[in-house]
């Protein structure tokens, strides 16, 4: 089991500090509301995605990739949600934590993960790389997998959210904040790609 651990743990870094919609998220918050105001959406990540890996490793993965209604129903939600976020994001004033922003807090960050394609394939492709076989493993595995996750999730995110403060420092300007909050507002609808593909 150790070894599963590091292994999982290993993947789960990779997973959580590539590119993605939740990235994107916390990048456009951190340049919003600064790293204090920011770390609620950056727990909900964390949280949400491993509630997500808990649930699939107990077999509701399973369940949504067999049934195709169900993942269709699921991507159609997300698609319609990032929309929604990248809408929201690109039309942002550009005024920042100065102008009273308001962020994605805890609740949305954590629902997010399970509208966000990115957080199903993650969580389908560690249930079937890393669940093993065994009579202790049917709860112990899922539990610790999710608190791996969360464990590698949460300095990667502070990264993301970190690296959108300090572009908060270098959009001082309400122009050039606009014009980073429409990129990432188009970085995170480009991203529907994974879902309509």
């Amino acid at each position: 089991m150790p070894d599963q651990g590091i292994a999982f743990f290993l993947f789960a870094l990779v997973a959580a500090i590539t590119p993605g919609p939740s990235n994107v998220m916390l990048t456009a918050t951190g340049a919003a509301v600064g790293v204090a105001r920011g770390l609620p959406c950056l727990l909900g990540v964390a949280l949400g995605m491993g509630s997500l890996i808990f649930a699939v490793a107990m077999g509701m993965g399973g369940l949504v990739v067999g049934a195709p209604m169900i993942l269709r129903a699921l991507n159609a939600l997300g698609a319609a949600f990032l929309l929604w976020l990248a809408w929201k994001i690109a039309m942002s004033d550009g005024g920042g934590a100065d102008a009273g922003s308001r962020p994605v807090g805890l609740t949305g960050a954590a629902l997010f993960q399970w509208v966000n394609p990115k957080s199903w394939l993650v969580g389908a492709g560690a249930a079937g790389a890393y669940l093993q076989p065994g009579p202790d493993g049917a709860l112990r595995q899922p539990l610790l997998f999710a608190a791996l996750f969360v464990a590698a999730a949460l300095p990667c995110g502070l990264a993301w959210l970190a690296f959108g403060a300090s572009m908060h420092r270098l959009l001082r300007g309400r122009r050039a904040a606009r014009a980073f909050n429409v990129a990432m507002g188009a970085a995170l609808a480009a991203s529907i790609a994974l879902i309509l593909r």
